[in-house]
């Protein structure tokens, strides 16, 4: 691992954590505060990662945490009603809703849907307090903070968030959605953290959607730590729909065990930046996973998806497939490895990264990467960076289509290989509406929602 220097934007940060480690403290979960000192360590060790570091060399790290914002640490209420404030529910998909605002849980509605005996979603610092010895099981476990600044940071200074936990053989029919509001009058950030432990034989299909509720700049940092049990599915489809000034940071863990399924879907519709990185490691033989990743953006925005698919044990398949639209002078980045491990036998990988460049200035970065140390595997990879079909243009032109009319047509079918892996019909459904309104510069969030205004 390359070395670091603690450089300015850090030390910011080194220097919040010591003179308000007794506030942090005193806000926290026993188990959340158990692991602090340890992640401020590594952090003062690691420092932010330049670009000469392999799996950050897209994103400038250091800048992104520069500016002075605002957090929340002393647990002031912030005024919100998310009910009020959000609207936008998918039609037809009849989920369970919950709020996480900024980074702590939203206790004071709860949905009307009925979960399965034994579900819990809920605070993931009041579970921490009252059942310590069960989270400490699983916080901060696959997350690790001596070999990530950003993990490392979140985990020092993360005082809430969520908890999903499904029992054994429950499985929970009804969709659970997730509303992450972003809401301040100052600028500010937040440092979300998510469990989500499915146990054997268990399902749960989970939507997060991040949305901001003020044109304020928000600076986010989230960390979820995924844990599927043997014979068990997680879905997991994650939306943002955020502003100009919102930066996101996102690093997501998961591990699946012994014939265990993950569908993990991620759709960037509207953002300023965004770094999201995935890290799943197979535990157990027969698994199964297939990521997917949507981005659109245009203006200035940058999306950096990153992912790690480790094949630790022979007999699992993962699948990969991202698409990037850029228009405008947008950024995108994409770089993905897959690690097939010495004894991994009977592998099966697919990794696809697709783009449009919709304009000259339009930039993307693309690194699809496969490390194999087993000799019978089935593994594939590769990518593309393009431009719109002339010829696909000029023939729909001769038939009376108007060109703006036509690069929507073509890009609207590119992007939409992706929303179609989505098992959820009326998920599929609202998106490819939601993408078609993006396309067309119009709003893409859903009408009546405070949000747009």
């Amino acid at each position: 691992m390359a070395k670091h220097t603690v450089n300015d934007s850090a030390a910011q940060y080194l220097e919040l954590y010591s003179s308000c480690r007794d506030m942090i403290l005193g806000h926290g979960a026993d188990v959340m505060n158990a692991v602090r000192d340890a992640a401020f360590e590594d952090f003062r060790r690691l420092g932010f990662p330049t670009r000469k570091v392999e799996r950050y060399k897209y994103t400038d790290m250091a800048a992104l945490f520069a500016p002075d914002y605002g957090l929340n640490l002393n647990r002031l209420e912030i005024p919100v009603d998310p009910y009020e404030a959000f609207r936008c529910d998918v039609p037809n998909l009849s989920t369970s809703l919950y709020f996480v605002v900024n980074d702590a849980f939203y206790s004071k509605l709860q949905p009307k849907g009925h979960l399965p005996e034994g579900v819990v979603i809920g605070s993931l610092a009041d579970e921490a307090a009252k059942n310590p010895h069960f989270i400490e099981k699983y916080y901060s476990r696959i997350a690790s903070t001596s070999g990530d600044a950003v993990t490392a940071l979140n985990t020092m200074l993360a005082q809430d968030g969520l908890l999903v936990y499904v029992p054994r053989g429950v499985k929970v029919d009804r969709a659970v959605q997730v509303i992450n509001i972003l809401r301040s009058d100052v600028d500010l950030m937040a440092n979300r953290r998510v469990l989500i432990i499915v146990e054997p034989e268990a399902e749960i299909k989970l939507l997060f959607c991040d949305h901001a509720a003020d044109d304020r700049r928000f600076l986010t940092t989230q960390v979820i730590e995924a844990y599927v049990g043997d014979n068990a599915a997680l879905d997991l489809y994650c939306l943002e729909e955020t502003h100009a000034k919102n930066t996101r940071v996102s690093n997501l863990y998961i591990e699946q065990q012994a014939g265990s399924r993950v569908n993990h879907n991620i759709i960037t519709l509207h953002n300023g930046i965004t770094r999201n990185k995935t890290d799943l490691a197979f535990c157990g033989e027969g698994a199964e996973c297939n990521l997917c990743g949507c981005v659109i953006a245009d203006k200035q925005q940058h999306v950096d998806n990153n992912t790690l698919i480790d094949h630790r044990v022979p007999r699992c398949t993962s699948r990969e497939l991202y698409k990037y639209v850029l228009d405008g002078q947008a950024t995108g980045a994409f770089a993905g490895r897959v690690l097939v491990r010495h004894g991994a036998q009977h592998t099966v990988s697919q990794e696809t990264n697709q783009n449009l460049c919709a304009t000259r200035e339009a930039r993307m970065f693309t690194q699809p990467m496969l490390e194999i140390y087993a000799d019978d595997v089935k593994c594939s990879h590769g990518s593309t960076v393009g431009q719109l079909n002339d010829a696909a243009l000029f023939y729909m032109r001769q038939r009376g289509i108007p060109l703006k009319e036509a690069k929507l047509l073509l890009e609207f079918a590119f992007i939409n290989e992706v929303i179609d892996q989505m098992q959820l019909a009326p998920l599929r459904d609202r998106l490819h509406y939601l993408v078609e309104k993006r396309f067309r510069g119009e709003l893409s969030k859903c009408e009546g929602c405070k949000l747009c205004k």
